[in-house]
């Protein structure tokens, strides 16, 4: 039985970054000999065990044999006689497909150090081609590395482009596709991955309301970069660099979709674009089968981002009809989502990067104004029934109204 550390582990050493997590590869093992020495099996489809002291994973060798569509369509075959290179060979990346003995010593039969140094990510073998997964996972890769010089392969974009043009991405399942999208936003830089996805044509495959956005026009004076899908790269971008939340991060990726609906003789103006895009984020969110909250942030933010950029000009009881919107009162945690989305839109554009934001600030700070009400001296003043909850909200109004006089004219 012999032991080896494996995958993005050894990857991310050679690269000086931290290592989050530790897989691990046993070749020359059984099932029965490695629950003998007190592993707890795990592995559905494949034998993979759990360390009795430190849980870490360890998978045995394995080999590979595609046998239908999609991620779900191989065959394993594990036996204590499969070699590591054996099991090494059916990974996605070369960068990935390198072990480390016990020793030290650096096992690297697809020269992954050779393309590490060449900040190349390339695929291990033609069999990369099977598994429509990896198209995903190398976009997310790039987004993860774009900040250190990495670049997909000429010969492996060709590959996933393959895969996009044959349909197999069509047999994803929805929850591998969303699990791979939000690990992406996350990314430092998640602009990346869809662009990447663009390059191939993945884009269109599977997120075809996105692409849709690319070649459509904004007016200039209010997007100097013009391109819809441009804008939407930028946004991504800023949401990086601000911080944001997965949830923040998914509602930016939709706030603009209606403009890709938009007829082309109203271009480059998007009249209403703001309620077709809160369509089609319901719309994406459904196929996609994206957690309950997330989807709602998406469309609210794309219902009213403008609503936000617009703050300072809006209406007392128009700004609470928004805060209602977004049940701050329950929920105070999603308007921080909300604002943070929306400043990374006003600033996902040429030259309006470092612009400062002051409607977020303003909308907090009137939101804490609402909350302040003091209900029981007004149920005190006799308010009850309906005439209590018209009374509540009156008193909303007007501590936002009292706000902003205050925020206006300090």
């Amino acid at each position: 039985m012999n032991v080896y550390l494996v995958g993005g582990a050894v990857r991310d050493s050679l690269l000086g970054l931290p290592v989050t997590e530790k897989d691990w590869v046993v070749v020359g093992a059984t099932p029965k000999e490695m629950e003998a020495n007190g592993f707890r099996p795990v592995g559905k489809d494949f034998p993979v065990f759990l360390h009795p002291k430190t849980q870490e994973e360890y998978a045995l060798a394995r080999t590979e044999r595609k046998s239908g569509h999609g991620y779900g369509g191989f065959t394993f075959h594990a036996a204590s006689t499969v070699s590591l290179e054996e099991d090494l060979i059916r990974r996605d990346l070369t960068i990935n497909a390198m072990a480390q003995a016990r020793g030290g010593e650096i096992i690297d039969p697809f020269n992954g150090r050779v393309d590490l140094k060449a900040r190349l990510l390339r695929h291990v073998s033609p069999a990369f081609a099977e598994d429509p997964l990896r198209v995903l996972r190398v976009a997310r890769f790039a987004a993860r590395y774009h900040w250190l010089g990495f670049q997909v392969a000429d010969d492996t974009l060709m590959l996933m482009k393959q895969l996009s043009d044959s349909g197999e991405l069509g047999y994803l399942v929805a929850e591998r596709v969303w699990k791979e999208t939000s690990r992406a936003l996350m990314e430092r830089d998640p602009q990346v991955f869809f662009q990447v996805l663009h390059r191939c044509g993945a884009l269109h495959a599977l997120f075809p309301e996105l692409a849709a956005l690319d070649g459509v026009p904004q007016p200039e004076q209010h997007h100097p970069e013009v391109d819809t899908l441009l804008h939407q790269f930028l946004c991504l971008k800023q949401a990086a660099w601000l911080g944001l939340s997965l949830n923040a991060r998914y509602a930016l990726l939709c706030h603009d979709l209606g403009k890709g609906k938009t007829p082309k003789e109203e271009w480059p103006r998007h009249i209403a674009h703001e309620i077709r895009s809160a369509r089609l984020s319901k719309k994406v969110s459904k196929r996609l089968k994206v957690p309950k909250e997330a989807a709602t942030l998406a469309t609210l933010v794309a219902e009213f981002h403008t609503h936000s950029h617009r703050a300072l000009e809006l209406k007392p009881a128009t700004v609470w009809k928004l805060f209602k919107s977004l049940d701050i009162l329950r929920r105070p945690e999603r308007l921080t989502d909300f604002l943070g989305a929306c400043e990374a839109d006003a600033r996902g554009r040429t030259s309006f990067e470092n612009r400062e934001y002051p409607q977020a600030s303003y909308l907090q700070g009137a939101a804490d104004a609402a909350r302040q009400v003091d209900i029981q001296a007004l149920q005190a003043q006799g308010h009850e029934g309906p005439a209590l909850g018209e009374a509540i909200e009156q008193a909303r109004i007007d501590a936002i109204a009292t706000f902003k006089q205050q925020e206006l004219n300090p």
